[in-house]
């Protein structure tokens, strides 16, 4: 209660599974609030017409639905969550098809319908989901195509980067050592196999002794002894 008399709009912020009536009433599956019916009797069909609309304008910041608060474009549902559903009929309408029937309007419609239709709302929540899903989707679609058109494209081959070459070729941690970023994977390790190639080599090369460059003369000095 205290953060309701904080605010003067303060009601219109407290969500709609903490309002009181709930606990008085069941549950209806629908957003909006407890629905209101005027039944008019022993009157004109002028006079209900005029009384109609009276509560149409007066009572429109109560039954009408708002727009959703969505950063999505193309959003063409109606958010409810804050609406009374008022609906209007006649007694003689009443005793003569029965409440069943397609006897009320809902302000803010026009023609007749059954109690159930009009108290359902099709451009409603159910239709933000389906809405608000298919505009995720095309976001998605959208951000991919144009990650997509970001790839890189290997120098040398031609081949688009994988995202692990692509994640290694421009990550801090690992760019470092991604050889040649301008190529893609396949061809980065044909340049680590080759440069191991000459390095093993290399390798094999310095661990061979070198070859003597001649025979050393003989020891003639005995033979020089005795001559």
């Amino acid at each position: 209660m205290d953060r309701v008399r904080s605010r003067p709009d303060a009601i219109e912020h407290v969500d709609h599974e903490q309002r009181l009536w709930r606990r008085f009433y069941p549950p209806t599956d629908r957003e909006g609030l407890v629905p209101l019916a005027f039944v008019f009797a022993d009157t004109t069909e002028a006079k209900v017409a005029n009384t109609v609309a009276v509560l149409q304008e007066a009572g429109r910041r109560y039954w009408a639905p708002r727009r959703y608060e969505t950063y999505h474009r193309g959003i063409t549902a109606k958010d409810y969550g804050q609406a009374v559903p008022v609906v209007v009929t006649t007694l003689e309408q009443l005793q003569k098809h029965g409440a069943d029937a397609a006897v009320w309007r809902r302000l803010g419609r026009k023609g007749e319908q059954t109690l159930t239709a009009a108290l359902d709302n099709p451009d409603g929540d159910a239709l933000f989901r389906d809405q608000e899903a298919r505009a995720d989707a095309e976001e998605e679609q959208r951000r991919a195509a144009e990650r997509e058109a970001q790839r890189p494209v290997c120098k040398r081959c031609g081949q688009k980067f994988t995202d692990q070459r692509w994640k290694e070729t421009t990550a801090h941690r690992t760019a470092w050592n991604a050889g040649d970023v301008s190529v893609c994977g396949p061809c980065h390790a044909d340049d680590v196999a080759r440069k191991e190639a000459t390095a093993e080599a290399s390798r094999l090369q310095a661990a061979v002794p070198p070859e003597p460059k001649g025979d050393p003369e003989p020891d003639r000095g005995w033979f020089r002894r005795w001559a």
